[in-house]
């Protein structure tokens, strides 16, 4: 009886987050497929396809499941539903992601390839990294944040739970004892440049940042 590993989705990150899998599938003698309850048909990219019900009812020794819905709040309520159900959570990294010195990372995390972690970081759980991401040195990063393809952070900043940072944004490095803010929930629009805190809850968009109206 194999292992069973689901990536979550079967959308477009999940089917580049489950290529990523593919190693620790050979380690742990597992099957990989997609858990996706609004995909009808059976396979996608020669992976199977099961709904929620189907992977709970596979006879398998160990089963975990990878989260790729790039939604902060849909991330955490599958993750509830994963604990829910005892299945275990677990993350995906590209080989080429670079992560530097003293950098903790909770569990759940998705690293796209060439995304890049420097040092002295704190990532709470579930954190998604697309593609040519970056986080800076002295950031503090909370659970259930996405940054999208080509979000900077630069250094000494915090961004908090649920926030979503779009793609190609930039985040002003903050200073040594009074660090950038990016607030529980807030949005950073694609493009935009922040040069100073972003209330929880705001969207933010423009060079430099200013709330949506």
């Amino acid at each position: 009886m194999k292992n069973l590993i689901g990536v979550y989705s079967a959308g477009g990150y999940g089917r580049e987050i489950l290529p990523l899998l593919r190693n620790r599938a050979v380690r742990e003698d597992a099957e990989l497929v997609f858990v996706d309850d609004g995909v009808q048909s059976a396979e996608v990219n020669t992976q199977r396809v099961l709904n929620w019900e189907k992977f709970l009812s596979e006879k398998a020794e160990k089963k975990s499941i990878c989260l790729a819905p790039s939604d902060p709040y849909v991330r955490k309520a599958l993750w509830e539903k994963c604990e829910n159900s005892n299945i275990d959570i677990c993350g995906a990294s590209a080989d080429n992601a670079v992560i530097l010195d003293q950098v903790e990372i909770a569990a759940g995390h998705c690293l796209s390839p060439f995304v890049t972690l420097t040092s002295n970081i704190k990532i709470g759980r579930a954190f998604q990294a697309n593609i040519y991401s970056y986080v800076g040195h002295d950031c503090v990063i909370g659970d259930f944040v996405t940054f999208a393809p080509g979000a900077k952070c630069n250094g000494t900043v915090v961004v908090e739970d649920f926030a979503y940072i779009g793609m190609g944004a930039v985040i002003k490095q903050g200073r040594l004892g009074a660090p950038l803010v990016i607030g529980k929930g807030a949005v950073v629009g694609m493009g935009a440049i922040v040069t100073k805190d972003v209330p929880a809850g705001q969207t933010v968009v423009g060079n430099p940042a200013r709330p949506l109206k």
